[in-house]
């Protein structure tokens, strides 16, 4: 019978995601030894989720392999994630006022973890509504126009995009849609942060 303790299942799953990350690298375990210093039976031996590794063994494996050592641990399930679904022409519908600026956006998904905040809406610009606002924050923001045409500002450069076109950016340079181009421009803009 197999010891299903909670620890027992955190090393099973350790050893797969190391298995599944040595082997999509066409490395073999042997190879994976000799780069981290950890012996060929002990690389065996966590890959069969038959030992508790230490950190800094988990560490050399990770160098090794050129991963953070928290790809380790993907496998390791917990019993509580979040998820945000939302359904075709759904989200949460808002309204941005800026100065003499207004915009309509959806909010698609906001997800908070201790370690990450992203979100992503659906914004729709008006050509005759003002001058849309500029934003400086933290992380790294994507944006992929679906509708129209317009001018992107980031930083010193100008950017004309068109429906297709995507653009990201660092967010801690001043960054957003200086002109909007045709009546109506709508995008997709997501945005990942450290809180």
């Amino acid at each position: 019978m197999q010891d299903d303790t909670p620890g027992r299942r955190i090393d099973r799953a350790i050893g797969a995601s190391l298995r599944e990350l040595r082997q999509s690298r066409k490395q073999s375990a042997r190879r994976l030894a000799e780069q981290s210093g950890i012996s060929a039976a002990m690389v065996s031996r966590i890959e069969n989720g038959l030992v508790s590794p230490s950190i800094d063994t988990l560490a050399a494996l990770a160098e090794a392999l050129e991963v953070p050592i928290v790809s380790l641990f993907r496998e390791a399930r917990t019993n509580h994630t979040d998820f945000t679904l939302v359904r075709h022409g759904q989200g949460l519908k808002s309204t941005r006022l800026a100065g003499g600026h207004s915009h309509e956006y959806v909010n698609l998904s906001m997800h908070a973890r201790k370690d990450l905040r992203f979100q992503a809406r659906r914004v729709t610009l008006l050509r005759d509504e003002g001058q849309p606002p500029t934003y400086v924050g933290h992380g790294v923001v994507f944006v992929q126009v679906l509708e129209g045409q317009a001018v992107y500002r980031y930083g010193e450069a100008r950017f004309n995009l068109s429906a297709g076109d995507s653009i990201s950016v660092d967010a801690e340079l001043n960054h957003g849609f200086e002109e909007v181009l045709t009546p109506e421009f709508v995008f997709l803009t997501v945005q990942a942060e450290r809180p």
